[in-house]
Formats: C-alpha cells, structure tokens, sequence
C-alpha cells in the first residue's frame, strides 16, 4: 500500500487515463477538472476534431483494460480518400494488410474514460478551476465554477494534466530557468458535419467510404472528414486565419456559399447544414507548445498537452498523451515506485519524443495539405511501400515507425525518416527505378544498395523497456 497520494489536475483524457493507471497501481487519485461532468452535461459542437487512435494508443488503454470497449466505438481507417481539384478519388493505404487507424469520437471517450476511472476508485471533482500551485510545499488551489467557494488541497505529488493552456503550467513558468514556447500556425479549423443518408446500415448509411480518412488538398489549405459510428462524418476545414483565401474573408453567407462550390463542390451537396454549421462554430487556432522542465521539486509534473501541446496532422496528439502515461508507469515500474527517480527517468525519455512529434506534426500538415495530390509524392509511397515489402527489417517507412510501432520512440522515428529521406531521394533520381522499380535494372540498383544496408535500429521507450 503506497503512502502518498496523487492529485490530477484535469479530467479529461489524458488525466482520467493516468488516474486509473495509478489507482489500479495502488495510489489514492484524486482528479480535479474545470468543466461539469461531460457525462450529465451536452457536449458543445464545434470543437472536438475526430481523433485517430493508433497503435500507441491503443497500448496504453490495454494497461488500462479500456482497449476492446474503445474499439467497439471506433471506425477503422486503413488509408487516405484523396479528393483531388477534379474530384477523383485515389487511396492511399496507410500500411500493409489489416494495419489502421481507428476513427473515435473524442467526447464518448473521454466518457468512457472517466467511469472507467471511478470504477477503479478515483475520487472525481467537477467545476473545480486550478487557481494556485503551490510548488514548493506540494498544494493546489480551486475554485468551484458554480459557487465560487475555494479549497487548498495538499499532496505529495500533483499532476497537470490539464491541456494546452495549462494552469499548472502557467505557475510554473513563474519560477526560475522555466523554458517556454508557444508557437501558432497561420491556419485555424473549423468544424463541419456530414449526416448518414436514410439506408440498411441499422438505418443509417455512409455517404463517403467509411473506412478511410477524407482529405481535399487545396495546397494552402485543405478539407477532412472522419467517420462516426452513426453513419455522419466530422469534417474539420483548415485554413489560413487570415489572408486569401482565409476565414477573414468568409464572414457572409454569399461568400462561405462561394468558397465551399469553387473548392469543395463535391462534399456541398453532403452538407446540408454547411452555412449554420460554419456560422455556430468557433474558428479555433492550431498550437505548438514547448516547455522544460517538465518536473519542478519533485512534486509538480506535467503531463500530454499540458507539457507538449502539438497541432493534430499526424493524428498523435492523444497517441502521444496516452502513451506519456504508458512510459511514466514503466518508469515507476523501473524506479520501484521511487517517484523523484522514476519522474527523471519521466522526463528525460519523452521530452526528446514530445519534441519530435511536435515537428513531425507540422511536417505531415504539409504533407497532406501539398503533397498527397503530387505525383512525385505518390510514386515515392509506393516504392517505399515495396522497399517495406522486400526489406522489412532494413526500410520501414516513417510512418509506419510513428502509427504502428508503439516500441519506437518518435524520436527514433524521425531520426530513421530523416535517413530514409536521403535514400529515397537517391532511389528516385534513378529513372530506371522511377519508371518502374521492379524491372531487372531497377531491382539490380535498388538489391545492391539494401543489402548493405544494417537493419533498422533504436533506442528504448523507457528504462524497463532498454
């Protein structure tokens, strides 16, 4: 039985994840969150972007005991529907055989994750706003949203995981050599919606491909579309804030009309609530955040978005939150629940992975916005797909590394991306290979360059897994 307890500052789903883990490791979790309880409260609209649950993910909440329940919620994606300017489609599959990612909505799992949190005894408190963090002495303060009575709770170890613009955080960017940066991309989102159609599928029916994730790249700016387990679709448009195009010019209803049949007039005639969709819901920016230290005292640690806020382009921002908790349990795993030390070893193994991500989630943005149309790109996919093919274990593609490789730091994913660029770049000045990489010559090139090649290698996760 361990002697301290825990407070979790934010319930949502990052922290209800990391309550559970804790709590089914012994601790006594208190969990702290400024919203009401989601569970007994309508969710608002415009704000929740469709997540994508990868392999990451999924490992996490299989610690956790939640994985088979999440799935059952979920929709798998096994590839890209690229709508391009003319309105043809083209697929691109994001591994081999039955490799996806899975579509879920981001409120049905945060709900999913705070019951399964109480069943394992965490103490839960809604409308509580972190006003004060006492880092020194180990104690935070509230205030209750609805009757503005306040409470200072102690314990020997606080958490933040409360988001991006965390409270916690903010306390202690006040203390000295705290390292911060908040980095905006000229883009914000907006939500839209698609609604099923009348059909068989228990009423209802998808009126894209349901398993796939649907882009429309417009090179500055694109459209996507996620599906839901009731037939709809979460559509999220990505656009400059301002500028031209941006949303500062789409401030009428003539000129949301004009903007979506000039770029999207396939998806229009699906989006029967466009014009009140766009107008309800907020236009909401794109953020990077930084930060170090992570660990203050010993007492004060920072947690997925709170500590590494990342735009939403390579789908890991959750991944990436779910597997903070997975590495931070292996770490009080290895220090044997020695928490100065495992927060050490916390800090020092994903600081470098939140970093990477961060930069490789700006990178994809440009990818799928620029990229995913361009015929140089696809003829790339499709060789490193055959590369991936005839060398499994010397050439695994970069994105394969960050979606289904739940071992391999993203730090490690980069590094190994970075050196496969260059290799790829040499493949495809070959016009032998360009044309057509399986054709004698083709193969002769590409046999004499990955059989010298060492297999694919990398650092641990974390200590229990070095």
């Amino acid at each position: 039985m361990k002697e301290q307890d825990v407070i979790i500052v934010g319930a949502g789903l990052v922290g209800s994840l990391l309550g559970t883990m804790l709590s089914k490791r012994g601790y006594s979790v208190r969990l702290f969150e400024r919203r009401p309880d989601m569970r007994e409260e309508t969710i608002s609209a415009g704000k929740s972007i469709n997540l994508a649950m990868s392999d990451r993910g999924l490992k996490a909440l299989e610690i956790a005991g939640l994985a088979d329940e999440i799935l059952r919620i979920a929709i798998p994606m096994q590839g890209r529907m690229i709508h391009d300017a003319q309105y043809n489609l083209s697929f691109q599959p994001y591994g081999v055989g039955n490799q996806a990612i899975n579509s879920v909505s981001r409120g049905e799992l945060n709900k999913r994750l705070l019951s399964m949190a109480e069943h394992h005894g965490v103490s839960i408190e809604f409308n509580q706003r972190c006003v004060d963090v006492d880092v020194l002495n180990g104690s935070v303060t509230f205030v209750n949203e609805q009757s503005g009575a306040s409470q200072s709770v102690a314990s020997r170890l606080i958490f933040g995981a409360d988001g991006a613009f965390s409270a916690v955080r903010a306390r202690m960017q006040i203390t000295d050599r705290f390292e911060y940066s908040q980095t905006y991309l000229p883009h914000s989102y907006k939500e839209l919606h698609i609604p099923p159609a009348a059909g068989s599928d228990h009423g209802q029916q998808f009126r894209l491909e349901k398993n796939a994730l649907h882009i429309w790249p417009r090179r500055s700016y694109m459209m996507i579309a996620l599906p839901n387990i009731d037939g709809s679709f979460t559509c999220t448009l990505f656009l400059a804030h301002q500028g031209s195009p941006s949303f500062d010019e789409l401030k009428t209803e003539k000129n949301v009309s004009a903007f979506f049949q000039q770029n999207f007039s396939d998806a229009v005639p699906m989006m029967p609530t466009l014009i009140q969709d766009f107008a309800a819901n907020p236009e909401s920016s794109l953020v990077t955040v930084k930060c170090s230290p992570w660990v203050l005292n010993g007492k004060v640690a920072l947690i997925g978005d709170a500590a590494h806020a990342i735009v939403p382009f390579y789908g890991q921002g959750m991944n990436c939150g779910f597997e903070d908790c997975r590495v931070l349990l292996e770490c009080l795993e290895a220090a044997n629940d020695d928490w100065p030390m495992a927060l050490r070893y916390y800090e020092a193994y994903r600081k470098p992975d939140a970093d990477a991500i961060a930069d490789l989630a700006v990178e994809n943005f440009i990818e799928m916005r620029d990229k995913v149309a361009d015929q140089r790109f696809l003829r790339r996919k499709k060789i490193e797909a055959f590369l991936h093919e005839r060398y499994p274990d010397r050439f695994i593609p970069q994105y394969t590394l960050v979606t289904f490789s739940p071992n391999v730091p993203y730090c490690e994913a980069r590094r190994i991306g970075i050196e496969q660029e260059n290799l790829m770049e040499e493949f495809l000045s070959d016009p032998a290979i360009y044309e057509d990489w399986t054709k004698p010559d083709a193969l002769a090139h590409i046999d004499a360059v990955m059989q010298n090649r060492q297999p694919v290698m990398y650092k641990p996760l974390s200590p229990s897994s070095g």
